[in-house]
């Protein structure tokens, strides 16, 4: 059909996933913290338990999912902001619990039943807000007057208004009378909300082990609390209002919860340590978080994805093709195999193996949604929820290989590998040192071996101009060999060049000599001469006539230059050393 055809995986993925199921009318409106999979009854058939957020205002629901059906529904009193599946006892049958955080509440089913229902406690009440409403209680200021001191408070106070106070000041002003009486009798309280949930384990790392409940507030706190008592075993405290949570390790050994805040930055907590041990500062805010390993994998509103130790250095950069929606984790024990999903807007979800995109699958809408690991008997099931509240199962077929290496365009894998660059030993700290502290001496020592350099370089060119050694050139197109012998006791001297080509088997064509001399001094019958084409291994001789025009017995240097057609550099260049005219000298 052409649904199936259009949730295809692309070339990138193809043949690794089965379509088992997609349902785009599921009316399923969710996100990844919403849903989990859980074996609810405890007989190896996993469930799909989704917290619906309805519509926004309504109609918000706890779904319970068993292959393509709807199993059952519970109506929910506020917007769920969380689901985990935890156990919760030792208890025998050993079926896990399904706590639902909600406002300030969360909800634990048990069996699919209500359970328990554990509520955050009070924040400290601001006592000039307390004075304020007794007053108005005892009908001594006015509506307006209650409005005026109230804003004051906000302004100035440390402690934040309650939400009576703040519902108070978004009033009419005929509003305000009927307000005041209807709650000027309640109690004072500030309450906080859940922003994120997350579950530990108490006491043993094994996957039947009872696990504990790890709750972000608001109010920028994290508790962690008791799992058969709902006591509050722990708390820690952030710098700012907690978004995304990752927990790891055993409460009563030793612990770290990552948590992504709404300030752009990550905090790492530890067991015993009440404030964050370190602190991660992300170029933009977070919109994902998954821990692989020792690492954590981010995404961030910049279409980038990175990668961090758990001490917070940076270890990698992906840039994607479109925003980042939502973010979880692939974990296959089985195959020892982990990567993270990352679902993008522009209706694609990419497997990333550290920074290597390894699969990409096509969606028929934007994902919202996705939960990775055993749905009823199938290990390998990618549950995606959409935007438009559909529902697609994948399940990875058993012969499906992944290969490390980067699927995307871009640099080789190995630019991105670390030189093993070597310690710096004692030898080359005391080098360091002695070069510190003797800088000048050493300048100066540099600058003299430099001169020195210089003044023997430009000697040898000097005695290589004087001596006129047979000239070869150097270029690999035009291998040339050349040389002068000059005859005649002057005043006219015969001048004969001899030049050979000195290639394998190519020959040389479209050359020309030039000379250049003192015109005073000398005059030649013929100064540029065509060469014709040099074969191989042969000696082509070039005669000419040099005539002196000085009777004073001096002479001078007359340079030749092997030119090719279209090329201002001369191929080859000879300087020859003219003797002294003796015929002036017998006359």
């Amino acid at each position: 059909s052409s649904v199936a055809q259009e949730i295809k995986d692309t070339s990138v993925g193809r043949s690794k996933w089965l379509d088992a199921h997609y349902d785009p009318v599921a009316n399923l409106y969710t996100f990844t913290s919403c849903i989990a999979l859980s074996d609810l009854h405890g007989d190896g058939d996993n469930k799909l338990v989704v917290g619906d957020l309805g519509t926004g205002v309504c109609n918000m629901k706890l779904k319970v999912y068993r292959g393509t059906g709807l199993l059952s529904e519970s109506t929910l009193l506020d917007l769920p902001t969380g689901l985990v599946s935890f156990l919760m006892d030792l208890h025998e049958p050993r079926t896990p619990a399904i706590a639902v955080a909600s406002g300030p509440f969360i909800y634990v089913y048990k069996n699919l039943r209500p359970y328990f229902k554990f509520t955050l406690p009070s924040l400290e009440v601001n006592p000039l807000e307390q004075d304020v409403w007794s007053q108005a209680k005892e009908d001594r200021i006015d509506p307006m007057t209650l409005k005026e001191m109230l804003e004051g408070i906000r302004d100035k106070a440390e402690i934040p208004l309650s939400v009576k106070s703040l519902r108070y000041l978004m009033l009419d002003l005929q509003e305000m009378e009927a307000f005041v009486h209807l709650h000027k009798d309640q109690p004072i309280r500030r309450q906080t909300v859940i922003t994120c949930i997350g579950t530990l384990k108490k006491n043993m790392a094994d996957d039947d082990a009872v696990s504990c409940l790890v709750i972000g507030t608001e109010n920028s706190d994290i508790y962690i609390l008791d799992p058969e008592a709902f006591t509050i075993l722990c708390k820690m405290s952030l710098p700012t209002t907690p978004t995304f949570m990752d927990v790891t390790g055993q409460f009563d050994v030793e612990f770290r919860i990552t948590v992504a805040c709404r300030n752009g930055n990550i905090y790492i907590l530890r067991r015993d340590s009440p404030k964050p041990k370190y602190c991660i500062e992300l170029s933009s805010h977070p919109v994902g978080l998954v821990r692989i390993g020792r690492n954590v994998v981010v995404g961030c509103t910049h279409e980038t994805l990175h990668g961090y130790t758990q001490k917070g250095k940076k270890l990698w950069t992906a840039y994607l093709p479109a925003p980042v929606t939502t973010m979880a984790l692939m974990d296959l024990p089985a195959r020892a195999f982990q990567a993270v999903l990352v679902a993008l807007a522009n209706c694609e979800v990419h497997m990333y193996r550290d920074k290597n995109l390894i699969c990409t699958i096509k969606t028929p809408d934007v994902v919202t949604s996705i939960c990775f690991g055993r749905y009823g008997r199938e290990d390998g099931t990618l549950l995606m929820t959409t935007k438009g509240g559909g529902l697609i199962v994948k399940i990875l077929k058993r012969t499906a290989v992944f290969d490390d290496k980067d699927s995307a365009p871009g640099p080789p894998i190995a630019q991105s590998i670390r030189l093993n660059v070597p310690k710096k030993t004692k030898l080359y700290v005391d080098q360091t040192l002695r070069e510190r502290e003797n800088a000048v001496a050493m300048h100066r020592a540099f600058q003299m071996d430099l001169s020195r350099l210089r003044l023997a370089t430009a000697r040898a060119y000097v005695k290589a101009l004087e001596s006129s050694l047979t000239p070869v050139s150097e270029s690999p197109t035009e291998p040339l060999k050349m040389n002068a012998v000059v005859q005649g006791l002057g005043p006219s001297f015969k001048l004969t060049l001899n030049i050979q080509n000195t290639a394998a088997c190519r020959p040389v064509m479209n050359i020309a000599i030039s000379f250049l001399y003192d015109e005073h001094l000398y005059s030649m019958k013929t100064a540029f001469f065509k060469i014709p084409l040099l074969v191989p291994g042969l000696n082509y001789p070039i005669d000419t006539f040099v005539e002196c025009l000085s009777d004073k017995g001096i002479s001078d240097i007359i340079k030749v230059f092997v030119l090719r057609e279209g090329r201002s550099a001369p191929l080859l260049t000879a300087h020859i050393n003219m003797p002294v005219s003796e015929g002036f000298a017998l006359n």
